[in-house]
């Protein structure tokens, strides 16, 4: 139930969870008990709405709550048991130090434990509810196991050495959900699709797209699943085909899919920085027929895979953006009375503005995925101050920090969709 609720409401404070967790254990100790009144539930949770209700309610606030309250009866319910957070953009959680862990894990075991799965699930709330719960499960059985063991070090050592795999599995599920729940399987399938172009830009997209498909199937079916296998066992499914596919064709992919341990081998492919983008002819552009006829949809996700293995240090929110004006643009002008005249008018507006903006976001990143941080920030200081000569040092200075918080946080792969698509 803290797993959960701390899932569901990742802005709470541990306080407000507590309080939320102790009112559903004791609803269910008192009416799943045997002999208890067949109408206890339904009572309890009235109850448990009406407090939900208060003025001075303990539990997670949401801005949604009044909406649910003005409704009456089991409607309140359904509603206010919907109210979820949106999930936290980056996870905030780090792990202390074995002595510093053990200090808490004695001083307080309950507490601790309750705190960690708190802090925990609220920071990796998009992956599946079984892998976070495989995950926090073994954890706090390592802490108690190594905290009274002669040799702490080695105990710690040995256990997260065994645990790799299914902590691997954690982080990844909750980055693919992540991208998964703020894009949907459509856009989830392009970000896929251009992030295998951007590290082999040498392959078709014949070879890539059923991947990226497959990919968007698995996030499909198992992020929200209870089942235990699903994401390990399909996503290792997903590694193996796309090992069998690219390995024979690039070293890169090669090395990484050489392990016998398939959720390491996905997470060495995903962790794969891009590759130099290779001399091609300009991206060809679809026709109006193609855009607009039963294919459209693939003829927009192939010119954007064509966008990415030219320009292969774009980051995802941006191709992200571009996906999103092609498709207003198709949904707009596929029904108008004259389709021709309005994607040529679109055409001409993304003839102008798209270069310049690809060779920005192109020299960023891939100036951000050349040089150190330190070397990053001051070429970026050296080419401001050459284009911005009027603006004063506060200004340039506060220029700089925002660009290259952008690129540390929205360059890489992995990056927070939401987030970098405010920044864009």
């Amino acid at each position: 139930t803290i797993v959960a609720n701390s899932r569901k409401y990742s802005n709470a404070t541990f306080e407000e969870i507590a309080h939320l967790v102790r009112e559903i254990v004791s609803l269910a100790e008192t009416c799943c008990a045997e002999g208890a009144d067949p109408s206890c539930y339904d009572a309890g949770s009235s109850a448990l709405s009406a407090k939900s209700c208060g003025d001075s309610s303990p539990f997670p606030s949401h801005p949604g709550t009044a909406g649910c309250c003005a409704q009456e009866g089991l409607e309140q319910k359904l509603c206010l048991a919907a109210l979820r957070h949106p999930p936290q953009q980056l996870p905030r959680y780090l792990q202390p130090s074995n002595q510093e862990l053990c200090q808490a894990f004695q001083k307080d075991p309950k507490d601790f434990a309750d705190r960690f799965l708190h802090e925990y699930s609220s920071s990796y709330g998009q992956a599946p509810l079984p892998v976070l719960l495989g995950s926090t499960t073994t954890f706090l059985s390592m802490v108690s196991t190594c905290c009274i063991s002669p040799a702490p070090t080695a105990c710690f050592l040995k256990e997260k050495l065994e645990s790799k795999t299914l902590s691997l599995l954690t982080l990844m599920s909750n980055r693919v959900c992540s991208r998964f729940a703020a894009y949907g399987k459509d856009k989830v399938t392009v970000s896929y699709l251009a992030s295998l172009a951007q590290k082999m830009p040498g392959a078709s997209f014949e070879d890539l797209f059923p991947l990226a498909e497959d990919a968007a199937e698995v996030f499909s079916q198992c992020c929200d699943s209870v089942d235990e296998d699903c994401m390990p066992k399909k996503l290792s499914e997903h590694t193996a085909k796309a090992c069998g596919a690219l390995g024979p064709r690039d070293k890169r992919f090669a090395t990484c899919c050489q392990g016998k341990n398939l959720v390491q081998n996905y997470f060495c492919i995903s962790a794969l920085p891009p590759a130099p983008a290779p001399t091609l002819p300009a991206a060809p552009k679809p026709t109006d027929g193609q855009l607009c006829g039963e294919e459209g949809a693939r003829q927009a996700k192939r010119y954007l895979f064509e966008l990415a293995r030219r320009h292969t240090t774009i980051p995802d929110a941006v191709l992200g953006k571009l996906y999103d004006a092609s498709e207003k643009a198709r949904g707009e002008c596929c029904s108008a009375k004259d389709p021709s005249t309005c994607l040529d008018s679109k055409r001409l507006r993304m003839g102008e503005e798209l270069p310049p903006f690809l060779e920005k976001a192109d020299q960023l990143c891939g100036q951000y995925a050349r040089l150190n941080f330190l070397d990053f920030k001051k070429r970026l200081q050296e080419s401001l101050a050459r284009t911005m000569a009027e603006a004063s040092p506060e200004l340039l200075g506060q220029l700089v920090e925002q660009r290259a918080d952008f690129a540390s946080t929205c360059c890489p792969q992995n990056s927070p969709p939401l987030y970098c698509a405010d920044k864009v």
